[in-house]
């Protein structure tokens, strides 16, 4: 769920389970008319409890590195969190926002608790990316998208399924509701689920990379991997595909 009340945010509803909501910056408060929807994903379960600060540490890093991209001014970011104890399994941090109206640095401490709704993560993900920019597509604005989720995990609560993650990343490959949709699935200190992972890459149609151990220096590596990520699926909008240089590791 949304966490905050803001005058210049929007809120709406992801296509197919009514629990998933997400907010966006209100249409008419955008000042570019091309954008780059990007989500970042984090898993705060139990699990990773020991890295926690250094996830944070990441995230904050990610961030702030799209900041340096050429086209900074045409991403809007969201952040969520993820866990079972969470309401309905998800924290929205920050619904889409511009870069320049967001402080990484705020970002709250991540909690660990609870199991891994990864499936729902990754359909609520995809489908909150897909239904914001169908009404920026709907308003004659140029918009792509990029859903990257980092876990240690594999799912053992969701709702949602493979299936669905599948159906709805293949929306988005259409072009109908968003130009083009990149998911990407990063695994780190994953030794014991790495096959369940990669189910996200063979059943449900995300790029699955696995990023080793959540080591300082790989979590540093992992920043720099969504910076660049994000970035290159910028640079891709307008082209009507999906951008070809997403790294294959990291």
């Amino acid at each position: 769920m949304p966490r905050l009340k803001d005058a210049t945010m929007q809120t709406g509803t992801v296509r197919g389970l009514q629990a998933f909501k997400f907010s966006g910056t209100k249409i008419g408060e955008l000042g570019a008319t091309e954008y780059t929807l990007v989500t970042i994903a984090v898993d705060t379960t139990g699990s990773v409890m020991g890295f926690d600060k250094e996830l944070r540490d990441c995230l904050i890093t990610a961030v702030d590195s799209c900041k340096k991209s050429p086209r900074s001014m045409n991403l809007l970011v969201r952040v969520i969190f993820f866990n079972s104890a969470l309401p309905n399994g998800i924290d929205e941090i920050h619904g889409f926002k511009p870069l320049g109206d967001i402080d990484p640095s705020s970002y709250p401490d991540i909690v660990p608790d609870g199991l891994t709704p990864l499936y729902d993560a990754c359909f609520s993900a995809v489908g909150a990316t897909l239904a914001y920019g169908k009404q920026l597509m709907d308003q004659d604005f140029l918009a792509n998208g990029i859903v990257i989720v980092i876990t240690d995990g594999g799912d053992n609560v969701s709702s949602a399924t493979t299936t669905m993650i599948k159906k709805e990343i293949e929306r988005g490959t259409k072009g109908e509701e968003i130009e083009s949709l990149i998911a990407i699935a990063v695994g780190v200190n994953t030794k014991f689920c790495a096959t369940e992972l990669a189910k996200l890459e063979t059943e449900a149609g995300m790029k699955y990379i696995d990023a080793g151990d959540a080591t300082k220096s790989k979590l540093a590596k992992l920043a720099g991997f969504v910076s660049q990520s994000v970035s290159s699926q910028s640079q891709s909008l307008g082209t009507g595909g999906p951008s070809q240089n997403i790294a294959a590791t990291i």
